[in-house]
């Protein structure tokens, strides 16, 4: 809920990326193991003890998508965390039954690679079965709806970058 008081210590910290390519278009992975409406989303994941929230995104984008940092070229970032709740479904496993949700970090690069460049295996088990490019618009209606008002954020601060460069 915007402007609600959250307690930072019962989300757990986490980062996320949205990479944009050369026309404008963003990453989107499909969830793997999962099927359905909304197994679509961006790299994202946990901050390790002693990492930086940036340090975090990077090796995340490169764990999840095989997208090394020498293919990212930073555009920005959300200056404040954006937190999402755990339905109860969801905090059922050992990984989420410890927190209230996750508090996340957001960054925007730019992707100057090719599709030879991009690695769902680079790190086992994979997070994602396929990826593909599409629409920064596009996302909340992807993503699962506890996660929507975070991607409706992103949507709407990120939107500038969501241009093509030529």
């Amino acid at each position: 809920m915007p402007g609600q008081i959250r307690n930072p210590k019962l989300f757990r910290p986490c980062t996320g990326v949205v990479i944009f390519n050369p026309d404008g278009l963003v990453w989107l992975g499909k969830r793997a193991g999962q099927t359905g409406d909304y197994v679509w989303q961006f790299p994202q994941g946990g901050i390790d003890a002693g990492e930086t929230p940036e340090y975090a995104a990077i090796r995340e984008t490169e764990e999840e998508t095989g997208i090394s940092v020498q293919h990212l070229a930073p555009l920005g970032k959300i200056s404040e965390e954006l937190y999402y709740e755990y339905p109860e479904n969801v905090r059922v496993t050992p990984r989420t039954k410890l927190w209230s949700g996750q508090r996340q970090s957001w960054y925007a690069f730019r992707f100057t690679g090719s599709k030879t460049d991009v690695n769902l295996n680079a790190h086992e088990p994979p997070e994602f079965s396929d990826w593909r490019w599409g629409k920064l618009s596009e996302t909340p209606n992807l993503i699962v709806p506890f996660k929507r008002p975070v991607y409706e954020r992103l949507a709407s601060e990120f939107e500038h970058f969501a241009k093509p460069l030529n």
